[in-house]
This record gives C-alpha cells, sequence and structure tokens, in this order.
C-alpha cells in the first residue's frame, strides 16, 4: 500500500471517530497525476447528495504528457460505497452533527486508487491548544 496524499489538517482541525475505505470514480490522466504525487486535500470534504457520496475540493493537478482534454482539477468526483455505508454516513452527518472528511489518498495492491474517509467531530479552540501543549510536553520528556 502506498500513499499518495495525507490530509494533515484534518488531524489537526478533527476528533477522528470512525474510518472508511472507498473506491473514487477517476477520469482520464487523473490516476498518472495521483501516482506522481499530483494531488493536494487540504480543503476537500465529503457530501451526500441524492443516495451518493461525492468528494469536493481535492486538488488533482492536470498530467503535464496529456493529450486529451484537460478536466478542471477541483471538480466532484464519486466515491463508490455501499448503500449501506453511505446510508450509515449520511444519518450519523445529519442527526449527530458529524463531519465527512477525506484523510488519505493510497494504492492498494491492485492497483486501484482509494480514499480514506472518516466520521469527525469539530475540535474546539481549547481542544486543539491543549492537544499543542500535549505534544510539546511529550516532546519536552524525549
Amino acid at each position: 500500500m502506498k500513499v499518495y496524499a495525507r490530509n494533515k489538517i484534518a488531524f489537526h482541525d478533527y476528533f477522528i471517530l470512525e474510518k472508511f475505505e472507498a473506491g473514487i470514480e477517476l477520469r482520464g490522466m487523473e490516476v498518472k497525476s495521483i501516482r506522481n504525487g499530483q494531488v493536494n486535500m487540504r480543503e476537500s470534504y465529503v457530501r451526500i447528495e441524492g443516495g451518493e457520496a461525492y468528494l469536493y475540493n481535492m486538488h488533482i493537478s492536470p498530467y503535464k504528457h496529456s493529450t486529451i482534454i484537460k478536466l478542471d482539477p477541483k471538480r466532484k468526483r464519486k466515491l463508490l460505497l455501499h448503500k449501506r455505508e453511505i446510508m450509515k454516513l449520511w444519518s450519523k452527518s445529519q442527526l449527530s452533527g458529524l463531519t465527512i472528511v477525506p484523510l488519505s489518498v493510497y494504492g492498494n495492491d491492485r492497483g486501484k486508487i482509494k480514499v480514506e474517509i472518516a466520521l469527525a467531530r469539530g475540535k474546539k479552540l481549547y481542544d486543539k491548544r491543549e492537544a499543542i501543549k500535549k505534544r510539546d510536553l511529550e516532546r519536552e520528556n524525549r
């Protein structure tokens, strides 16, 4: 398993409650761009619309050597999940007020590109400060 991109901001801004693995629907040369590491997940998020999950704002730079029509780098991309997983994500995000955030993009053993998404609860400012303080104390102890 090779990790192509991680969303480090998600771990800083959210408490991660439950993780899921999803396939992603890609077009054209987007797979080659991801394998070259030309992907940014900084402001990306997942939204459920019409019984399907979509990934928004994940920036995949166009492949340099492509002769095919260039796609919008920040277009919405469909996530491939089972219906029961989508319903579980939708119910928890709507009823419990949780957010669905992508954590990483990676390739599995069969050459497929996967996205790890998570149900997350947002951290308050004092939670973030406490985490920074804890990390600094650990660093000093080492």
